[in-house]
């Protein structure tokens, strides 16, 4: 019985719990870009870089000024099509501001109009009859 208090009494695994540590990882370049040789890398990430371009179902596409435009176009060039679809759009903002002053004129022009029955009725009115 007294082995037994013994054991008892001595800790199975010591006073306090400290795990080894762990040294710290390396980390690993996810990028394979590091195993070409310069020349490879200078055209990969190359200071001359350009729009980016991709190729999709055959047809070349290029990012410009914020839209994706198609390099392989029909007769007319992506780009001659882009400048026609902004000057449509700068032409159907003229126009709309045309009618609007037009509207703004006919407007004034009938205030105008009424004004003077108005005046013109007034001084039918002042006037004798002869």
């Amino acid at each position: 019985m007294e082995d037994f208090k013994m054991s008892l009494k001595l800790p199975l695994f010591g006073n306090t719990f400290s795990p080894k540590k762990i040294p710290p990882r390396k980390s690993a370049s996810l990028s394979s870009l590091h195993k070409l040789d310069r020349s490879t890398r200078e055209l990969e990430l190359g200071l001359e870089c350009g729009p980016p371009m991709m190729n999709i179902g055959g047809h070349a596409l290029k990012f410009e000024d914020g839209h994706w435009i198609t390099e392989s176009g029909g007769n007319v060039s992506s780009r001659e099509m882009e400048r026609i679809r902004k000057r449509n759009t700068q032409l159907e903002e003229e126009n709309n501001i045309l009618k609007l002053k037009i509207e703004i004129l006919l407007d004034m022009l009938t205030q105008s109009t009424v004004d003077y029955h108005l005046m013109e009725k007034e001084v039918q009115e002042i006037t004798p009859l002869h």
